[in-house]
């Protein structure tokens, strides 16, 4: 997911627009979400309030947030300037998280229940 949201910011003038323009934060949600699902079994709300914070805080412009802001990884990580549209770009990411989250779930308890009945049915 990092490397597609960086490809996406990358070669955004290859991509069609509206991809270019928001993917990256879609799969910055989504990449929260999976994240926060190695320490929660309900991440799309935390990632949710993380990247809604991270965008608010873009309304700040105190001294020292904007140096942080003008490196590469503070840029990255805390993003520039506030935009109303990347708060939708994080429901859709954080949504897509967790259907990735709930499916991968799924498998993982599906593959610990075969392991258990050591790939035999239970007995009747």
């Amino acid at each position: 997911m990092v490397a597609l949201g960086l490809g996406s910011r990358r070669f955004g003038a290859a991509l069609p627009a509206f991809v270019a323009s928001y993917a990256g934060d879609t799969l910055y949600a989504t990449m929260m979400v999976v994240l926060l699902g190695y320490f929660t079994r309900t991440p799309a709300v935390p990632a949710l309030v993380v990247c809604f914070g991270i965008e608010f805080s873009q309304a700040v412009h105190a001294p020292w947030l904007d140096a942080i802001r003008s490196t590469l990884p503070g840029r990255l990580v805390l993003g520039q300037g506030f935009m109303a549209s990347d708060l939708i770009c994080y429901l859709v990411g954080a949504a897509v998280g967790w259907a990735v989250d709930r499916r991968l779930r799924g498998a993982a308890a599906h593959a610990d229940s075969h392991i258990v009945r050591g790939g035999r049915s239970p007995s009747p």
